[in-house]
């Protein structure tokens, strides 16, 4: 008898407390080895990069659907649920299916052990789990998620027909390197000798991928935010023409793009902030590579898959009242994008955010980015077992902040932060909550936020303090 979902989800968790993050393939090729090599029968599309990967992947899928082909989308983390990470057209993976291949693969790993071979890692299990699920529902193609850096990532195991590093920026520098540039020749691991790769990256990192792309004779697409004044000799490139925030009160933005093909006007992306059109620009140049590799695409469909994609977590407007925007941003770079997007917007707001950081992320990056722009500030603890010494922010807020809280409860620190923004309303007064710091934060505040209604939250302000 196998494993029901609960058991499963145990499993699972049990081998994200085991290993931890282990990079290096010999693991996950010995594994996809004893499970017939699923990854060998599929088309691929596989996107790293530090920030945007998701969003890309997410938009890439949207559009791909939209053409009628079916899609696997293979991401992590996830935020609510571990089905998230398996995808077909968008619809999650069944519990019951993901206990049944949990349950298929289990013994494989422990024979592993048993001959005298390291445990495979949570992702690595993951990643097989992804490649056996769209290889038996026989997807048209999968879009898969680099899950850290590149080159020893578990799903470099592949051969796509597109490889896109969105950009680079200083992230996991314990386990990539400290500088930017070892963390990009990481990054760059995933370019495949002769597979056309998209990039947004610039100044250094710019540099060695195209390096290792060209050496590896491997077309290169550039992507810019603006037109550019040149361009290298020989060198393709896409670019955001125009970007206008909002479309009759819809949370998103309206771009002007040009990409390999043609020119697309009044595109509208339903995710707000500078780095999406630059995230829509990139996945409209894959999509378009995949079409002079013979899939069929029309113009009408990226217009539709576009307007259609759907990505929480990031720059996501969760209540309208009281105002509340949640964003995963979880680096400096991230972070920085998200203040970018806080001061173009919402500069009339008098701002509350709530901040949960891990112990192994930049910390003061972060909170140097996002505290100036706060009024308050209010540190909370960030799930999971990384959270570490979580209270320590609240020594950096206060260099920056007017107010700095701290709330260990989630619940408590969102509550607090409405409550707040309550305040300020009833004197006539904008104010805007927005959590931010972690997409493992983000997702357990998505959790509360539909299991109570704001009517109810309303009533417990004064119960806060």
């Amino acid at each position: 008898m196998g494993l029901n979902y609960w058991e499963a989800m145990a499993y699972i968790k049990q081998l994200a407390g085991r290993r931890g993050i282990h990079l290096g393939l010999s693991r996950m090729e010995r594994l996809l080895v004893r499970l017939g090599n699923p990854q060998q029968k599929l088309s691929y599309v596989h996107i790293g990069g530090t920030n945007g990967k998701g969003s890309v992947c997410a938009m890439v899928s949207s559009i791909l659907q939209s053409t009628g082909l079916r899609v696997g989308l293979f991401t992590s983390p996830h935020l609510e649920r571990y089905t998230e990470r398996f995808q077909i057209n968008r619809k999650e993976i069944a519990p019951e299916e993901i206990a049944r291949l949990i349950t298929e693969i289990q013994p494989h790993l422990e024979q592993m052990t048993a001959e005298g071979y390291e445990y495979p890692t949570e992702f690595e299990v993951s990643a097989a789990i992804a490649f056996k699920f769209f290889a038996e529902a026989r997807v048209d193609l999968a879009v898969l998620e680099v899950g850290l850096g590149g080159e020893l990532d578990a799903t470099n195991v592949i051969q796509p027909l597109v490889t896109v590093i969105t950009n680079v920026s200083l992230d996991h520098q314990s386990i990539l390197g400290a500088s930017l540039a070892q963390i990009t020749q990481a990054k760059a691991g995933i370019i495949k000798p002769g597979v056309p790769v998209v990039t947004a990256a610039t100044g250094e990192a710019w540099s060695i991928i195209n390096d290792t792309a060209q050496r590896l004779g491997s077309p290169v697409i550039r992507v810019f935010s603006s037109p550019p004044l040149e361009k290298g000799t020989g060198e393709s490139a896409v670019w955001l023409q125009s970007s206008v925030e909002g479309r009759e009160g819809d949370w998103g933005q309206t771009i002007e793009v040009q990409g390999l093909e043609r020119k697309y006007q009044d595109l509208w992306v339903p995710l707000p902030g500078e780095h999406q059109g630059i995230n829509a620009l990139t996945a409209v140049a894959v999509v378009e590579l995949l079409h002079q590799q013979g899939f069929a695409l029309t113009e009408a469909e990226i217009y539709k898959g576009l307007a259609t994609v759907n990505w929480p977590g990031r720059l996501e407007l969760m209540v309208s009242d009281p105002l509340t925007i949640l964003d995963g941003a979880h680096n400096p770079a991230g972070a920085q994008r998200l203040a970018r997007f806080l001061r173009r917007v919402f500069s009339d707001y008098r701002l509350v955010f709530v901040l949960g950081i891990l112990e192994d992320k930049d910390r003061y990056g972060i909170v140097s980015e996002l505290a100036p722009l706060a009024e308050v500030v209010i540190v909370t603890a960030p799930p999971g077992p990384r959270a570490g010494n979580w209270a320590v922010i609240a020594e950096q807020a206060k260099s920056y902040a007017r107010q700095v809280l701290i709330r260990e409860s989630l619940p408590e620190a969102l509550m607090t932060g409405w409550r707040i923004v309550e305040q300020w309303r009833q004197k006539g007064e904008n104010g805007l909550l927005c959590i931010s710091g972690s997409l493992y934060l983000i997702g357990e505040v998505r959790k509360i936020i539909k299991q109570v209604e704001i009517k109810k939250i309303k009533k417990k302000y004064e119960k806060i303090i």
